[in-house]
């Protein structure tokens, strides 16, 4: 069977990415950061987090990610932590340590931020993670708390620039593996349509 990641988009498969897929958003002020766990360029993804938390665009945030293969500290915990020593008060980082994939990060993360801020206190929420993933996490989130208001910011260390993802071998098979996955998703209900209207 062919591996479709590996193939070589048409033009028009590529503008449809860049339309739909690796889409930015406006920034502002969020109740809440939403980092999803990674293994994957976990230095950058601090960063980012810290830049947001010093911009003041975001008063909590929740990291979520359990433990993976050859592991023996959550996602959640090792990115806590970098935050915490870049200077985010950990007492204003809620924690999710189980999640293995998207929807668990969401699924799992909800009954922490419900229980610790209560979710109707939160209106806003900036979902941070990969850019080959991009809207994917907004869409997870939108499934299961649809009111809430969803920005997106994504990271990569990739030298090639993300609108040159596909001259990039690996960068492309991983936004071509995460693209392919939105139609499935969406028609099993793990995801639902985002950016609305």
């Amino acid at each position: 069977m062919e591996d479709r990641s590996l193939r070589i988009p048409s033009e028009d498969e590529i503008a449809a990415i860049n339309a739909q897929h690796l889409i930015d958003t406006p920034l502002k002020p969020a109740d809440l950061l939403f980092v999803f766990g990674t293994r994957v360029d976990v230095a950058a993804r601090v960063d980012v987090a810290v830049g947001l938390w010093r911009d003041g665009l975001a008063r909590w945030a929740i990291v979520s990610g359990g433990v993976t293969a050859g592991g023996d500290r959550s996602e959640c915990a090792v990115i806590k932590e970098a935050m915490v020593a870049r200077g985010i008060p950990p007492d204003r980082i809620l924690e999710e340590h189980r999640a293995m994939n998207t929807g668990e990060n969401v699924i799992f993360s909800l009954p922490v931020i419900d229980a610790a801020l209560g979710r109707d206190n939160i209106r806003s929420v900036i979902c941070l993670g990969n850019t080959w993933t991009a809207r994917r996490y907004p869409m997870t989130l939108h499934r299961h708390w649809p009111e809430v208001e969803k920005m997106l910011v994504t990271v990569d260390s990739f030298a090639t620039p993300r609108s040159l993802w596909h001259a990039d071998p690996e960068f492309r098979r991983r936004v071509l593996v995460e693209w392919d996955k939105i139609e499935p998703y969406k028609a099993k209900g793990f995801i639902a349509e985002w950016p609305v209207g």
